[in-house]
């Protein structure tokens, strides 16, 4: 055991853990996160996704050791009441169903608009791979990420 601090959602927590425990437990079961959720446990599902250092991250298989950076969470998206884009993008394409892997989804939107701010299609297809949605919502979820693309280019 040993203090690592984490800053999370902007917000600095020392905790006193495990260095190699997977950094989903700290933020599930520690910070009372439920955003992030258990999946697979493998990294293949992606419903654990959060966002560290700008890119989308599998939780479930990241050391809290090896976190440096700035990590974000589902509850970490939005500012001043106001959802973010991608967070208000799914709910007006209705972009869920049972809504278990919609975190992951909007984790793994949002990482990628951060990269790349007009996707086509099949850029969020591919982005979008690794991320598992039994219940089908495949095509709102496309459609939720143009969506999202179009808010935040207007928002500049």
């Amino acid at each position: 055991m040993s203090n690592v601090t984490l800053k999370v959602n902007g917000k600095a927590h020392t905790l006193d853990i495990d260095p190699s425990t997977p950094l989903l437990y700290i933020l599930r079961n520690d910070l009372e996160l439920r955003g992030p959720r258990f999946g697979c446990g493998l990294g293949q599902c992606g419903a654990c996704t959060v966002i560290i250092n700008g890119v989308a991250t599998r939780s479930c298989i990241t050391p809290v050791s090896s976190v440096k950076n700035e990590i974000t969470t589902l509850e970490g998206l939005a500012k001043g009441g106001k959802l973010h884009p991608v967070q208000q993008a799914f709910l007006d394409a209705g972009a869920f169903q049972c809504a278990f892997c919609t975190s992951g989804m909007v984790m793994s939107s949002v990482g990628l608009l951060q990269t790349n701010a007009s996707p086509s299609a099949a850029d969020i297809v591919q982005f979008l791979q690794g991320n598992i949605c039994r219940c089908g919502t495949h095509p709102r979820i496309i459609e939720a990420v143009h969506h999202a693309a179009k808010m935040m280019q207007e928002r500049g």
